[in-house]
């Protein structure tokens, strides 16, 4: 989960400093959950997955589809 977070962030072009600001958290608080040191809450999961246009699942290695679901 760690390294897709991260790599979605760099595939992206972006620093962890903007992602951080857009989940309203410093970017060494954002660092750790990229270098696995923290636990993502749930709400950041989600948070990212509404960023990244990616499903909760995609992000947890459930699956490798990056799409995200409709309904």
């Amino acid at each position: 989960m760690y390294r897709r977070i991260r790599d979605l962030r760099e595939d992206k072009d972006l620093s962890q400093t903007q992602v951080a600001k857009y989940l309203g958290m410093s970017q060494t608080g954002y660092s750790k959950y990229e270098t696995g040191e923290n636990d993502i809450p749930t709400c950041v999961l989600i948070k990212l997955a509404k960023f990244y246009s990616t499903s909760v699942d995609y992000l947890l290695g459930e699956t490798d589809n990056p799409k995200r679901y409709s309904r």
